[in-house]
């Protein structure tokens, strides 16, 4: 589980709450159905125009990532990759698929198999690289789904305002619909605000995080399975795989 997620959800829900009662206002003033109906069914909607339904089911089953993954373990992969090339250059590239059933890394065996498969180096530097290009392009759009609900919600909330004002004005004559009209306005805007910029744009920006951590596990990998395929020395193998890590990759 990431703890940095959790924390921060936590975290920021507890000041707003606590801001407001240290404010003297009470749990309950923050809260209303109406505002809520119009902020979170409006930002939905829009959402839901803005892209097709597959990609708003990825950008939510997206979610578990950013609860519960991590960053590529750099050492780890590349001792399996060195230890790959020991036994390619050793016993030939074909004694490495008695090796794939112990990988769990799916990106990994799909490019040990097609080198051992005997596909030619520029052939197989392509077909990996399309699969990044194509992972990539397919995870961003799930961040995007995120980042563009955590767009509508602000102005989401100022339309909520806008008709909570409208209540208002509609009601000058009769002082007990007054309040609430005038707590839809004002919640409507906190709720707009405050999940554009305490959930949504957040949650964008930890999947394209975690979409960076994977494209540079993914292009470790490139790098040390073209290098077993070309039969380069393991320990220079491994010297270049660090660069990857030294160099900020």
């Amino acid at each position: 589980m990431d703890r940095s997620s959790i924390i921060g959800i936590l975290l920021g829900i507890t000041a707003i709450v606590a801001g407001n009662m240290l404010e003297g206002g009470a749990i309950g003033s923050i809260v209303q159905w109406t505002a809520a109906v119009i902020v979170f069914g409006g930002t939905a909607g829009a959402t839901l125009l803005s892209f097709p339904f597959s990609d708003i089911s990825r950008a939510v089953l997206s979610l578990r990532s950013v609860f519960f993954g991590a960053p590529p373990h750099s050492e780890q992969i590349i001792r399996r990759i060195v230890d790959f090339s020991v036994i390619g250059r050793r016993n030939g590239l074909i004694a490495l698929e008695s090796e794939l059933v112990y990988v769990e890394d799916l990106f990994l065996r799909r490019a040990i198999r097609l080198a051992v498969d005997g596909m030619n180096h520029k052939m197989l530097r392509e077909t990996l690289e399309q699969e990044i290009s194509t992972y990539e392009d397919e995870r961003r759009k799930e961040a995007k789904v995120w980042e563009t609900a955590g767009g509508f919600a602000p102005t989401i909330g100022i339309l909520g305002a806008v008709l909570g004002l409208i209540h208002v004005m509609e009601n000058l004559s009769d002082p007990s619909k007054l309040g609430a009209g005038i707590a839809v306005a004002f919640v409507a805007t906190v709720y707009g605000v405050g999940s554009a910029n305490l959930f949504l744009l957040p949650l964008s920006k930890k999947l394209h995080s975690r979409i960076d951590d994977e494209l540079y596990k993914r292009e470790l990998i490139l790098e040390g399975v073209i290098g077993i395929q070309s039969g380069v020395n393991p320990y220079y193998l491994e010297q270049r795989l660090r660069s990857f890590v030294e160099n900020g990759r």
